[in-house]
């Protein structure tokens, strides 16, 4: 194997004992306006790719946290305002960057700060983070150095003990590359004590407990494939679930130093052995642990075990609806939200633009009571008090309905109105709230009408390149995978789409909005075709949103969530 070729992810996990000076490092190093990966954003990114001593390319770019920067950042790193007001957005950086350390092993100073906004950034952003091997030359540090010849760990104070040519400054290229000396400082450190591959590396760091070296073994039987991987007990039980493009590669990660979550190393020390189930490709995949994780609840996986555990807004049925909040979904439900607090909050959104009754009485013309307050504030026709009938009450439920199926917009307008009333009135504090409300309802109306659309095509064929001339399929009735195949480069497609076709699942049609899908199942569905160069090659009916749909509110909902101002996307 030739050193001046870049090694891949594959090659890496079918040859396992790769020498240090052939394989790929990307050293990576992030300015951001603070330290909260959620609340806070990048400034500026810096990477050096290298192998075997050599530079093989920089990245390097400022970029536009669409959010002030603190005076105290601005005086550590000398990054202002006006340097990043021209610089390119993070949803435009970050791709780019994933495509310049494709394949390689990612290194940075203290890693889980940078790595924690490069996978915050990914899940913001509907990309799929790589899960790429990962060395952290703090812990490597503390591993090789004693306290006699460092006082500390941090980089500036490595940089000057270990010789490196550059000093960092608090700008991302510089400390860098100040940590590319650092890393090869200590990798020939390393080299008298017998660490010359890629494994013994990883293997070196600190972290790797007994029980995760001894169980080495559980992943070499596993083919370099894409699919879904269960780690199971001592009674045969599923501890944890999980998927990956290459199932030997991502176990073989669990027995290294690369994983850190306590839970997970603790999982690793109870295991016997590690099942797997090959796919077609990673959509398959993503598919097929959503229903294990569902089907088995593993008590080390945190996310997705319990798929009918959604809640929805709906209008009750009788004479005067009113909103509730439920989790058996009806065709014209709100949803799905993952916690109750998310749906009061749709409730409270849709209740203060609309006339809907708030009490929660079953009422009877026979029965009049005495109206509340919220009658007396304007806010109410006092339907329970008998001065309001069912034909003058219906037009608030008609809004509602139209809205959440996305047939008018008007609910919508009359909460952008009363956001620039607020402000019109320099109540601010007050229209920044509103504000939130009626991003996080659009958000929420966008998201179902979007997933609705796509569960109720019955059927529909799509198929997606997969890199190498070749095609990626899948069958999909009423938001589920009914069926998965390839077609490789040089195979005709549409033979395997008929066969597939001929073979798949048997899905009928369910109840709600979602027909019967689980809102996990249809999302993983929904961005797989809609990213990625996926194109649609049969449908049984047109897969159409309506044209009046939240959808057309994208533009204000990214004005009110990258806003630097309280008021920010009221026009």
């Amino acid at each position: 194997m030739s050193a001046h070729r870049q090694l891949t992810f594959d090659e890496i996990a079918i040859s396992e004992e790769i020498p240090l000076q052939e394989a790929t490092f990307v050293v990576v190093d992030l300015e951001t306006t603070g330290g909260d990966r959620q609340g806070d954003a990048v400034t500026e990114i810096g990477a050096v790719k290298v192998r075997g001593g050599e530079v093989l390319g920089e990245f390097a770019t400022l970029v536009n946290p669409e959010r002030g920067i603190p005076p105290a950042v601005v005086s550590i790193t000398g990054i202002t305002e006006a340097m990043v007001h021209d610089a390119p957005r993070w949803d435009s950086v970050l791709p780019a960057f994933l495509e310049f350390c494709r394949g390689a092993v990612l290194v940075a100073h203290n890693a889980p700060f940078d790595l924690g906004f490069l996978r915050a950034g990914c899940e913001q952003l509907g990309l799929e983070w790589p899960k790429p091997q990962v060395v952290d030359t703090v812990r490597l540090a503390r591993r090789v150095l004693t306290r006699d010849e460092t006082p500390n760990h941090k980089l500036g104070t490595l940089a000057r003990v270990l010789g490196a040519r550059t000093e960092p400054v608090h700008r991302a290229l510089d400390d860098a590359r100040a940590t590319v000396d650092v890393l090869h400082a200590l990798l020939e450190r390393l080299g008298p004590l017998g660490v010359r591959t890629l494994e013994d590396l990883l293997g070196h760091l600190p972290d790797v407990t007994p029980q995760q070296k001894r169980k080495r073994g559980l992943a070499d039987s596993l083919p370099n494939s894409p699919g879904v991987y269960l780690f199971r007990g001592p009674n045969d039980e599923v501890l944890y679930v999980g998927t990956a493009s290459d199932l030997r590669r991502r176990v073989r990660q669990y027995f290294t130093a690369g994983e850190r979550r306590a839970r997970v190393k603790e999982m690793v020390g109870i295991a016997d052995r590690v099942d797997h189930v090959e796919c077609a490709h990673p959509l398959e995949a993503e598919v097929r642990e959503l229903r294990l994780l569902s089907a088995h609840q593993p008590r080390y996986n945190r996310r997705s075990k319990f798929p009918q555990r959604a809640w929805w807004v709906v209008l009750t049925d009788e004479a005067f609806p009113r909103l509730s909040i439920v989790r058996t979904p009806r065709e014209d439900a709100l949803g799905p939200f993952g916690s109750r607090h998310a749906a009061s909050a749709a409730v409270e959104a849709l209740q203060s633009a609309t006339f809907v009754r708030r009490c929660t009485e079953r009422l009877s013309p026979r029965k009049p009571i005495r109206p509340c307050a919220l009658h007396e504030l304007g806010r109410c026709g006092a339907p329970c008090a008998g001065l309001q009938s069912a034909e003058e009450y219906e037009p608030e439920v008609i809004a509602i309905r139209d809205v959440i199926r996305g047939r008018s917009g008007d609910l919508l307008e009359r909460l952008r109105e009363e956001l620039q009333r607020l402000s019109d009135t320099e109540r601010f504090e007050d229209a920044a709230n509103h504000r939130d409300r009626l991003a996080d309802l659009v958000r929420s109306l966008d998201r179902g009408q979007r997933l609705s659309a796509l569960a109720s095509v019955p059927e529909l064929v799509a198929a997606r390149p997969d890199g190498r001339r070749g095609w990626h399929l899948s069958v999909i009735r009423h938001g589920r995978l009914a069926s998965a195949g390839v077609a490789r480069r040089g195979v005709p497609p549409m033979p395997v789409v008929d066969m597939l076709q001929a073979s798949a699942e048997t899905v009928l049609d369910g109840p709600g909005p979602l027909h019967g899908a689980t809102a996990d199942e249809t999302r993983v569905i929904y961005r797989w075709l809609t990213t990625g160069g996926t194109r649609l090659v049969r449908t049984t009916t047109p897969w159409t949103e309506p044209a009046s749909a939240a959808a057309t509110w994208r533009t204000w909902l990214d004005k009110a969530t990258t806003g630097r101002t309280p008021y920010a996307a009221i026009d």
